[in-house]
């Protein structure tokens, strides 16, 4: 379950940062509010100056940490890339070459007009009965969004084989609530969105009324789909069908020639992720008007391409989902989107040159030791643990031992040997890319899973970490000044970079992560009396964080965020444990007017330095597992025993709580 794993359950860790390290602790000091104490907002004490004079540059939604990583990140692979179309024909550094000047080409682009989607468009226009769209929509996975998407990814039970799975897919807008929530805000977003389809339509010459069509078809798939916070249910999203199960129990849809022509003909069970919603996508795609299915598939293609269309399809697609949706005021460098879209298609072969030029050995075995540090923290603090009972800490500790720990890069790369990349073509490098991938995946059903895969090319910068493999992954881009600095003081360093570190190895034990086993199986290993424990300070967690309003009207979703939010402040915890052995037993020195613990709540703070807009605000609000970057600082903070010694905090502080009143988990 790729697609919703990475999006949920591989969770993914978003990060917004820290400035230039200085010479002595690695704070940045130009960047503290010296006005503001810690003991009344940890964050704005971090970050308050550097929030006041820093503006979001005019082409993103949201800037700190990640946007400078990611920057950084981009002009090194911008680097590499730059005249490799001159390479030998046929080898990777070729196709990487061609791909991405095929992209900033867009003399080229204009001058093709609509003839690269022709082949698309008149497809679709030709589908005349129910079959054809089910054999049409097998051969499009992964290359169109569509009301269904197969993915292949470790069974949640059997977590040694690979399984076909189906997720729900196919809105143009971020989520079902923007489709169904009656809010200013999103009422604009739908509007906008209206307007973008309908240029769209116009501009590619499909018959009156196909924007609305296609729009109604979305509507009713918005109304089935499941809420964000219930697909975070590893329980309720693993429904194991037989492909005769498919056609009985989600009738309407031609299973077998969907599965035939999307090359996995005869699986032997196929996972549904959200069945109820799978019904009504197959029962709309059985009933549907075909004019309105037409139109919704069209401007499906269209939206998915647009950016390699011409100007006016570019101009349309800025405007909705750069400024409409985002708050965007400019659209990003041409280069920068060629980068990412490199990236999605052919991002091992990149990487591995990446590594080669930015990644040293000694870089990886660094961060191995500062991993194996915050295990044997973690590990002590299960020992502690006062709500959990003897067996069930023995069965944590097995889990914890069994972790796999990816660092930097795979050591096996992926070839691209059969990917065909063509000069000047790149909506057809696009798709031929993204049929790759699935054919790729699409191998892989019913075979034995292959822990040696990556999930993240390593100049991603991101971390995750997934259950059925029972694996915390950090690529090469993300560790880095200024989150991880050799030059910086240790305890800024485990404020930042191992509060990372202990908030992925936390996700094993989050309210999804625990429901999987040290072997990555969907199990039970807990007691009934330990397992109502720890929800019941989950529930509190909720509370807590449900009381947060980052825009007027709008409150942090508890139980969407709580697995974020139990591991911020697992993580948090951990890190203060390990920075605290890593000490042995001495003092901390003051550096820069701070003590030791100080300076690590304060790095933690500054690692969580972020602006955004409110559109973007918006969809995060929405549809983002994690927390608002401002209350990710401080919520896990203001639970921490470690931050209230530190500062002294007393009552009348902003950000006192009472040792009683406190959340700790491990």
């Amino acid at each position: 379950m790729k697609i919703y794993r990475l999006a949920a359950l591989v969770v993914s860790l978003q990060l917004a940062g820290l400035a230039c390290a200085a010479p002595h602790s690695g704070l940045d000091l130009a960047g503290i509010d010296r006005t503001m104490r810690p003991q009344d907002d940890l964050f704005r004490a971090g970050n308050g100056h550097w929030l006041a004079t820093t503006e979001i540059p005019a082409d993103k939604s949201s800037f700190g940490m990640v946007a400078q990583l990611r920057d950084l990140s981009d002009q090194r692979v911008r680097a590499l890339v730059e005249g490799l179309a001159q390479a030998k024909p046929g080898s990777a550094e070729h196709k990487i070459g061609a791909y991405y000047a095929g992209f900033m080409d867009t003399a080229a682009i204009d001058k093709a007009g609509l003839a690269p989607m022709k082949p698309v468009l008149d497809g679709i226009a030709a589908l005349q009965t129910r079959q054809q769209i089910a054999t049409w929509l097998g051969r499009q996975n992964g290359v169109i969004d569509q009301p269904l998407t197969m993915v292949v990814d470790a069974d949640f039970k059997q977590p040694g084989i690979n399984r076909l799975t189906l997720n729900q897919t196919g809105l143009g807008l971020p989520n079902r609530d923007y489709y169904l929530k009656d809010d200013a805000r999103m009422a604009a977003a739908r509007t906008a969105y209206q307007a973008y389809l309908q240029t769209l339509a116009s501009a590619a010459g499909l018959p009156e009324g196909a924007a609305a069509r296609a729009y109604a078809v979305e509507q009713r798939l918005a109304e089935a789909q499941w809420p964000a916070e219930d697909n975070r249910d590893p329980q309720k999203i693993y429904n194991p069908m037989t492909p005769a199960e498919l056609a009985t129990r989600l009738p309407g849809l031609d299973w077998a020639a969907l599965l035939a022509a999307a090359s996995v003909p005869s699986p032997d069970r196929v996972i549904v992720a959200q069945p109820s919603y799978a019904a009504a996508a197959a029962k709309l795609l059985a009933e549907a008007p075909f004019e309105d299915l037409r139109a919704y598939l069209a401007l499906r293609a269209l939206d998915g391409r647009a950016d390699v269309l011409p100007q006016a399809f570019r101009e349309a697609r800025f405007a909705f989902r750069g400024t409409a949706l985002s708050g965007a005021k400019a659209e990003q460098p041409r280069w920068q989107q060629a980068v990412a879209d490199l990236n999605n298609a052919l991002g091992e072969a990149v990487g591995e040159a990446y590594v080669k030029r930015n990644f040293q050995a000694a870089d990886k075995a660094r961060m191995l030791k500062l991993v194996n540090n915050l295990m044997a923290a973690y590990g002590e603090s299960i020992d502690g643990l006062s709500w959990m009972t003897p067996p069930t800490k023995a069965k944590a500790k097995d889990k914890l031992s069994k972790y796999l720990v990816k660092i930097g890069y795979p050591d096996v790369w992926r070839s691209y040997a059969t990917l065909e990349i063509k000069a000047g073509d790149p909506t057809g490098n696009r798709e031929r890319a993204v049929r790759f991938e699935w054919l790729r995946q699409a191998a892989k059903a019913g075979k034995p899973v292959d822990k040696r895969e990556w999930g993240m090319t390593p100049q991603t910068v991101n971390a995750y970490y997934n259950p059925s493999f029972n694996e915390i992954v950090f690529p090469a881009a993300v560790l880095q000044p200024p989150l991880y600095n050799t030059r910086a003081d240790d305890a800024v360093n485990y404020g930042a970079i191992g509060a990372v570190i202990g908030h992925e190895i936390s996700h094993g034990f989050d309210d999804e992560g625990s429901q999987f086993d040290g072997d990555g199986a969907l199990a039970n290993w807990w007691t009934d009396a330990d397992r109502q424990a720890f929800e019941a300070i989950g529930a509190r967690l909720v509370a807590q964080y449900e009381t947060y309003e980052p825009i007027a009207g709008k409150h942090v979703n508890g139980k969407l965020t709580l697995g974020e939010n139990i591991a911020d402040l697992s993580g948090l915890q951990i890190a203060y444990k390990a920075y605290l052995r890593s000490l042995g037993g001495k003092p901390a020195p003051v550096i820069d007017g701070l003590t030791g613990p100080q300076r690590f709540f304060m790095g933690w703070s500054q690692a969580w330095r972020e602006k955004m807009r409110e559109p973007r605000r918006l969809q995060q609000l929405t549809a983002d597992p994690h927390s608002p970057a401002e209350f990710r600082a401080n919520g896990a903070a203001v639970n921490h025993d470690g931050f209230h010694e530190a500062f002294k905090t007393q009552t009348g502080d902003k950000m006192f709580k009472p040792s009683e009143a406190r959340i700790r988990i491990w």
